[in-house]
């Protein structure tokens, strides 16, 4: 199976349990592979037989930057969602989202999930 990436995405959104995480906000980042076949793409050169990466950007954008969830997981979960809705052609989601910088003590370079949603 082919794959398209999208990776090093960052947003900056008001997610988060904590009050001063919704009340301050801080930076995401997300990273995006998308299964699909990329041959009949690749032979006739027409941008309707794959994924439009800015189109997909700015879906994972809207989530990013919209309505505030308590968890990197739903952030995840509804962009796999909606790539799958979105991208017919596409039979595996795979999507990590980071929060770089947590709010708790510790020498760490942030906490991240991944999910991977399949058809």
């Amino acid at each position: 199976m082919d794959k398209i990436y999208i990776t090093g995405m960052e947003f900056y959104g008001y997610h988060g349990v904590f009050e001063e995480e919704n009340r301050l906000g801080q930076r995401f980042y997300a990273d995006l592979v998308l299964y699909t076949s990329l041959k009949a793409a690749g032979v006739t050169d027409d941008l309707s037989k794959t994924v439009n990466y800015a189109e997909a950007y700015e879906e994972i954008k809207k989530i990013m930057d919209g309505e505030p969830v308590q968890l990197i997981e739903t952030l995840a979960e509804r962009i796999a969602g909606r790539m799958l809705a979105l991208y017919e052609q596409v039979v595996k989601a795979q999507v990590k989202v980071t929060k770089p910088s947590p709010p708790f003590p510790g020498p760490l370079n942030g906490v991240a999930v991944e999910v991977i949603r399949e058809r």
